[in-house]
């Protein structure tokens, strides 16, 4: 993709609108708790501190919108204590000298950037909280002051917390469209089912819901019944409709026998949709009785027989569980010690302190990212005093909140935030001069569009910008700054913020697209090791460890998950491919998902400890784990992988005595091929 194609890509994508579900109810907390807060600066300490108390509380809000699974009130007091510090100490360096400021800047906006290495909420919060220093301190003219003004900011963000506690909307309401999500995806994963015996499933929504299942030891006593154990059922389910569904282990792909299958199927879709819709709702569970009268049918037995009978009566006791699970107050919540535990705040510390030291070497993308960003702030921060303007700090101020680690992001954040700013200082420059607010007046007018950005931020970042434009606008208004002293300040300093950040992402890139075949490698060897992971149950089943099949399982996702983000970002680079086309990528990504995907059914008939051991199943172990890692060192290299080592395995292996695992084996087999003949030449 060329440059002119890549920059019309990406300033559609960052004009884009998009329909989503809207939050009124948590967007009106939010505006609430910004309203107290400059009521109460506004009527005991004035304007000043009523501006600096609103920048805390406004940035609290927005921190608890983040994606996470954490408890908000936690994320809004971390957004307004930090944000606080910042302000202190970049008032006391930046009143005593510019050059001492300028090097707290590039410090604060550098490790504000690693963050990045701990996720996209710590990533998103550090740099607003870096951007939004730049005009907190602006504000005191004295250190009392400026404690003064810190400790109003922190109030904002105390406001905010206590208001989210105290008047929680829709409790683990989150935690329940996760979990629902991903029983209603293995429902409608079913009904396709029974049409495509070999469909795919995108194993998304189970990682969304592991991640919502993570809860910290407070939050695992409180924690719904009905949200304790469904996912497990939900990860458990998703193998055995797919080796009921596959001819190639389950019933035959015509007849009475596939007739049974498809009523199966489609009743199995029902009561997960019924259990989802309970889950996601906290209602009892309303089941279609024609659903459960299939799944209890006894002349199952008579159509279908061995494995896929198996998976009939497993299936059916599966869902069972599920229904008894999703009923509210079915049971009693976990205890911390039987739940999967996130770190608390103090904790997380050295976690991210080793994600970020993990990041520090030449080739990482959040390191160049650190470098970009610290060199445009500080390079926008000189701009902004240079030019007969003033305000300078609107320039890296708006580097800072569009610069994002990929190409398509900065550049679509960039168009965005300057046409969103254009729109949104003429609506509240046209509101000022018609009604001529007071002080008041304009604090209202702040709180209103704050509330409508908290509404209407996941509809597109440049929806946002209109109304953050406005409440800035507004807010300034609000300590007396005339219109005509900020508008064409911010106008022109946010334009040349966004070509700061655009042109520093051209100038020290940190593409994908050249990663891509890494990506690659990492997933075929992940696969490799969950494919052996699973054949070696079969190997010894006594002596087997289920817990090495769902750790390898989890790692295969997380590459795969890895491998689609990394060809999306690609997907928008200006760059050639290098080695590995668009469609080779596609080919290869969808060998290797079929090749997951026969792991999975072989996961699906793991036989009990009580079983024999398959003949030759350890030697096939050991040839997949081996010639998936040789492979992935090829697709490093650029060399197309051979398979010789599992095609000799399978050669020499007896037929009658492998069984099931045999026809199995040489699908895996199959899709090792597929990969090596999308990426030949």
């Amino acid at each position: 993709m060329g440059w002119f194609r890549a920059l019309k890509g990406t300033a559609r994508s960052g004009m884009a609108v998009e329909r989503t579900r809207l939050e009124p109810l948590v967007a009106l907390r939010a505006a609430a708790g910004l309203a107290i807060v400059i009521g109460a600066g506004l009527a005991f300490l004035g304007p000043g501190s009523a501006a600096s108390s609103a920048f805390g509380a406004f940035m609290a809000a927005i921190a608890t919108f983040q994606k996470s699974w954490r408890p908000r009130p936690g994320l809004a007091l971390a957004s307004g204590l930090t944000l606080a510090v910042s302000t202190f100490v970049g008032y006391l360096v930046g009143s005593s000298h510019t050059t001492l400021f300028l090097a707290l800047l590039a410090l604060w906006t550098f490790l504000a950037s690693l963050l990045w290495a701990a996720g996209p909420t710590a990533g998103i919060i550090a740099s607003g909280n870096v951007a939004i220093m730049l005009v907190t301190v602006t504000l005191p003219s004295s250190v009392p002051q400026a404690a003064g003004h810190a400790a109003m900011i922190a109030a904002g963000g105390v406001v905010q917390a206590l208001l989210i506690a105290l008047f929680p909307v829709r409790r683990w309401g989150a935690q329940r469209d996760a979990l629902a999500d991903a029983l209603a995806a293995e429902g409608d994963y079913a009904r396709r089912l029974r049409q495509d015996p070999v469909a795919s499933f995108d194993p998304e929504p189970l990682m969304r819901a592991r991640a919502a299942a993570t809860v910290t030891p407070r939050q695992a006593r409180r924690r719904p019944a009905e949200l304790h154990g469904a996912r497990g059922l939900a990860e458990r389910i998703r193998p055995v409709l797919a080796s009921l569904a596959d001819p190639a282990v389950g019933a035959p792909a015509e007849g009475p026998g596939r007739d049974r299958v498809r009523e199966l199927l489609a009743a199995a879709a029902s009561v997960l949709d019924a259990a989802a819709h309970a889950i996601r709702h906290g209602d009892p569970v309303r089941l279609p009785a024609p659903a459960l009268a299939v799944l209890k049918s006894p002349d199952t037995a008579d159509l279908l027989t061995g494995a896929p009978l198996r998976a009939a009566r497993r299936l059916a006791a599966l869902l069972d569980d599920v229904l008894e699970t999703a009923e509210p107050r079915s049971g009693r919540t976990a205890d911390p010690g039987e739940s999967m535990l996130r770190p608390t705040m103090p904790g997380l510390a050295p976690i991210v302190l080793k994600a970020v030291r993990a990041e520090l070497h030449p080739g990482s993308p959040i390191l160049r990212h650190a470098l970009r960003v610290t060199a445009v702030a500080c390079v926008g921060y000189l701009i902004g005093h240079a030019l007969p303007f003033g305000h300078a700090y609107w320039a890296p101020m708006a580097s800072v909140m569009v610069m994002r680690p990929d190409f398509s992001q900065t550049y679509s954040r960039a168009v965005a935030r300057f046409g969103g700013t254009l729109v949104g200082v003429a609506v509240a420059t046209g509101i000022v001069q018609l009604a001529q607010p007071g002080m008041y007046l304009s604090g209202f007018l702040a709180v209103v569009s704050a509330g409508l950005m908290y509404v209407l931020m996941r509809t597109g970042y440049a929806v946002a910008q209109v109304f953050v434009s406005a409440y800035v606008v507004f807010l300034l208004g609000m300590g007396g700054v005339r219109w005509d002293q900020t508008v064409p300040d911010r106008v022109a300093l946010t334009l040349v913020g966004g070509l700061l950040a655009m042109v520093a992402y051209a100038l020290y890139p940190a593409w994908e697209t050249p990663r891509l075949r890494t990506r690659l490698a990492d997933w075929i060897a992940a696969d490799g090791r969950y494919a052996a992971a699973v054949v070696s149950q079969y190997a010894d089943p006594a002596g087997a460890r289920r817990a090495d099949v769902r750790e390898a399982l989890l790692a295969a996702r997380d590459a795969r998950v890895a491998w689609q983000e990394a060809v999306a970002r690609a997907a928008g680079e200006p760059v050639r491919h290098r080695g590995l086309s668009h469609t080779a990528a596609d080919d290869a990504g969808d060998a290797l998902a079929a090749l997951g995907r026969g792991a999975m059914l072989l996961e699906a008939h793991l036989p009990d400890r009580a079983h024999d051991p398959v003949p030759g199943a350890a030697a096939l172990a050991e040839a997949l784990r081996t010639a998936t890692e040789a492979g992935a060192k090829a697709v490093r290299e650029r060399r197309v992988p051979c398979w010789d080592g599992v095609r000799a395995v399978l050669a020499d292996w007896d037929a009658p005595a492998a069984g099931v695992l045999r026809g199995a084996a040489e699908q895996l087999l199959g899709s090792l091929d597929e990969v090596s003949d999308a990426l030949r030449p």
